[in-house]
């Protein structure tokens, strides 16, 4: 009986190192499979509804994953990157933004790439029959022309290059309604707060209220690219590397291109 009961008090004690030993190297495997992660996205407010439409498809196949959105002006973002604000990655509507990160040292090398590119357009509302093209906009029935703010806001940027290549920057200058993003430039001119305005291609697609009168020439603006890298301070950049992968694979890139987004 005692012979038993030595046996199993060594039988106990071997499970016991075992599990002592082993359960340690095992658990952290499970933990790191199972938690979950929370990306945070600096995007151009341009993006807005496309990136929406991805997140739940991303999701439901990384239901670890969490993708949460901070949609504002590209120069704005940038700066607030800068700034050391929290963020995991970055998609601006012009390279500038991420040019200026990329000379600070704050992205991750080897993560820059291009995620879509897209047209700029003069956009009136819906009733509107006086404004066809851009030279309209001299009339002085025309009071009120809405456009990005061109020192942090892309669209407001391309908007000054065409306005002057054209040589009417000068004489619409008191008439221009500077917006903080593209959709406050949209917003005004659905609500018939401003004649017209200049935005991207994607973002009158979206609304009922706009027509768009003209595109502009690619040749009156820099090239209007989507360029999207990696925050070195990201806590995530695995989880960061996956995602950006997933953006440019053809699942995002259907969406991108239902909203307008031009895509390889």
């Amino acid at each position: 009986m005692n012979k038993e009961r030595m046996f199993g008090w060594m039988t106990m004690a071997i499970i016991t190192c075992f599990l002592a030993v082993v359960v340690p190297l095992i658990t952290p495997i499970f933990s790191i499979a199972e938690s979950n992660v929370s990306l945070l996205v600096s995007a151009a407010a341009s993006m807005k509804d496309a990136l929406e439409e991805i997140k739940p498809i991303y999701e439901q196949s990384k239901p670890n994953i969490n993708i949460k959105f901070n949609f504002g002006a590209s120069g704005a973002l940038q700066q607030q990157i800068e700034q050391g604000a929290p963020a995991d990655i970055f998609i601006s509507a012009a390279r500038k933004q991420i040019d200026a990160l990329e000379q600070k040292g704050l992205l991750v090398p080897g993560t820059r790439t291009n995620l879509a590119s897209n047209r700029l357009v003069l956009i009136v509302g819906n009733n509107t029959t006086a404004i066809n093209n851009f030279f309209d906009l001299t009339d002085t029935k025309i009071k009120k022309i809405a456009v990005g703010e061109p020192r942090s806001v892309p669209a407001g940027q391309y908007a000054d290059q065409v306005l002057k290549k054209l040589g009417i920057f000068e004489g619409l200058k008191p008439k221009l309604v500077l917006a903080n993003n593209v959709r406050q430039v949209l917003a005004s001119v659905e609500s018939g707060n401003a004649d017209a305005g200049l935005v991207y291609a994607t973002d009158a697609k979206i609304s009922h209220k706009v027509k768009v009168v003209v595109t502009a020439d690619e040749k009156y603006h820099s090239p209007i690219i989507y360029p999207m890298a990696i925050i070195k301070s990201s806590k995530n950049i695995p989880q960061s590397r996956q995602f950006v992968t997933f953006l440019s694979g053809s699942q995002a890139q259907i969406v991108l291109k239902k909203y307008g987004f031009i895509v390889k």
